[in-house]
């Protein structure tokens, strides 16, 4: 792209300083990305070393654990808006560095924890850090790359996200080859150091020129509300039960709440999302879209590590090279998505995509113990070209509904609805395929003695502990417990295709046909009479 001759005002909007190292500022800001997004994953491959009693481990029991991964997802995704907005006020520079500072001394302090309750504390802390890392991330991008570039860029950075997930496990795996258990939270220290030096360099500050008053109001009920939700949501997850009058009572106070934030907002002369945003069909559509994939991903993906590892035997860190294919497909698909769009169309482009992650979905309905690993190969690699075919296009949708000036709240409220969703996703299909194995094995478990018996039946990993304790004994064990759980995970990837067909059909009826070259194309009149 060539800068206009003449007087400033005939030139683009990002300062001509700025578009010549916009690549460079990309790749710090993927470098951001990457460390809190992997952060989670790795962890998934450190649970059972963290388990273990010391020296090895901290002796963790399975409530911890949960808490070590929910503190994190609790408190991310609870301040996420609040976060997006305090960028868009104070600087998403500042915002970025800051949490990153926080994010990087939360590492540090989690690796040296000296007992699971610290552990867990430690969590929440680099959860609070990652919360303004991840709106800034994608508000600075929209800043330093004008309109059109905006869709490459932003495909890019979908990539990354994709990228990150898949080598999380990988990394983990390798470390812990090596290392002790708190070398998973260690290594993002030195990666937020060199994150900090380049992009206090190369990074250039930016805000809403008119944020309005601060609504504080606003923001602790954006908080509580999703604070509430969320925890009800792990809630229900870990009792695999949602009728549960306290997790009722917690979803039901936390959409209340935020039922009452929409309404205050509305109200307010100064608010802190102007809601009537959602009144944009189209951007209300992708927000449903990314709530409802994450839904299917998260919720299926959580039991494909157990069909891998428990089910096929496979080690953690081959467990992470099985996801290759999903980080290979979104690197080579994601930049590359925006040329689907100027081709297909929004609607045809994400509807296409969708029906491809409904049958990958409904593929793990077929999968046995024997099923030959490369069909799972093939189905990770089919799945990550369909997730770089909706992040892409949605996330364009959504950032250029919204004035380039609110690009942090338009970024914040896209992972919120990711986060909830994929929340949501594992407390709901992680309940489904609970009280399905639990319905599956509870009559091979008569051997064993009433308070064992419940606790054997809990998941197929509890199952396969009770066979180990018993010795020969438990080998009987073995083949009932993988019959229950495939018969369990077919269930719960059939749950996770409806829900994929759901998302398919709010694209159809929602989502604009048009590509963003079109709307483009329509605009160069305009912007060229404005240069005369």
């Amino acid at each position: 792209m060539t800068t206009p001759a003449g007087p400033p005002i005939l030139g683009p909007r990002i300062p001509e300083a700025v578009h010549r190292r916009r690549w460079m500022i990309l790749g710090v800001l993927m470098l951001s990305l990457l460390i809190v997004v992997l952060d989670n994953s790795i962890l998934n491959v450190a649970i059972k070393t963290i388990s273990t009693p010391a020296p090895t481990g901290l002796g963790a029991t399975q409530s911890e654990l949960e808490w070590a991964i929910n503190a994190y997802t609790l408190v991310f995704a609870g301040l996420l808006f609040t976060a997006g907005i305090l960028g868009d006020r104070l600087g998403r520079k500042k915002v970025l560095l800051g949490g990153l500072t926080v994010f990087g001394l939360g590492s540090a302090l989690a690796a040296m924890a000296g007992s699971p309750t610290q552990l867990i504390l430690f969590r929440a802390l680099m959860g609070l850090g990652a919360a303004f890392v991840m709106p800034a991330t994608l508000a600075v991008l929209m800043n330093v790359f004008e309109r059109e570039e905006q869709p490459k860029a932003i495909g890019i950075w979908a990539g990354g996200v994709g990228l990150a997930i898949a080598i999380g496990p990988i990394t983990g795996g390798v470390l812990l080859a090596h290392f002790w258990w708190g070398s998973v939270f260690l290594i993002n220290v030195p990666i937020v150091i060199l994150a900090l030096v380049l992009m206090t360099i190369l990074v250039p500050d930016s805000r809403d020129p008119k944020p309005g008053r601060i609504d504080p109001v606003g923001v602790l009920l954006s908080v509580v509300g999703l604070v509430l939700l969320v925890y009800g949501i792990i809630k229900g997850g870990q009792l695999a039960d949602f009728t549960d009058p306290q997790v009722l009572a917690t979803i039901g106070a936390g959409l209340a709440v935020l039922v009452g934030f929409v309404l205050f907002e509305k109200r307010s002369d100064h608010p802190s999302i102007d809601v009537t945003y959602f009144r944009n069909k189209s951007f209300s559509a992708a927000m449903s879209v990314i709530a409802l994939v994450f839904f299917a991903l998260m919720g299926v993906t959580f039991f494909s590590v157990f069909y891998t590892q428990s089910v096929r035997g496979y080690s953690p860190l081959q467990t992470g090279l099985l996801m290759l294919p999903l980080a290979a497909a979104q690197l080579i698909f994601a930049p590359r998505a925006r040329l689907a769009v100027d081709r297909f169309g929004n609607r045809a482009t994400t509807t296409g995509a969708m029906l491809l992650i409904a049958a990958t979905l409904a593929g793990f309905a077929g999968f046995e113990a024997d099923t030959p690993i490369w069909v799972l190969e093939v189905v990770f690699f089919l799945m990550g070209a369909g997730m770089a075919h909706i992040m892409t296009p949605t996330s364009v949708v959504i950032m250029q509904a919204l004035p380039r000036e609110k690009a942090g709240s338009a970024s914040a409220l896209s992972n919120t609805f990711r986060q909830v969703g994929g929340a949501l996703g594992i407390a709901v299909l992680g309940s489904v395929l609970s009280a399905a194995y639990r319905g599956g094995i509870e009559d091979k478990l008569g051997m064993l003695p009433p308070g064992v018996r419940h606790t054997a039946g809990e998941s197929i990993e509890a199952t396969l502990g009770v066979a180990a304790k018993l010795g020969p004994k438990g080998d009987a064990l073995i083949a009932p417990a993988h019959d229950a759980f495939l018969h369990a995970m077919h269930l719960t990837a059939l749950c996770g295709a409806g829900v994929a067909l759901l998302g398919a059909l709010v694209v159809v009826l929602c989502l604009p046909g048009r590509s963003p070259a079109a709307q483009e194309d329509e605009e160069k009149p305009q912007l060229a009479s404005a240069d005369h």
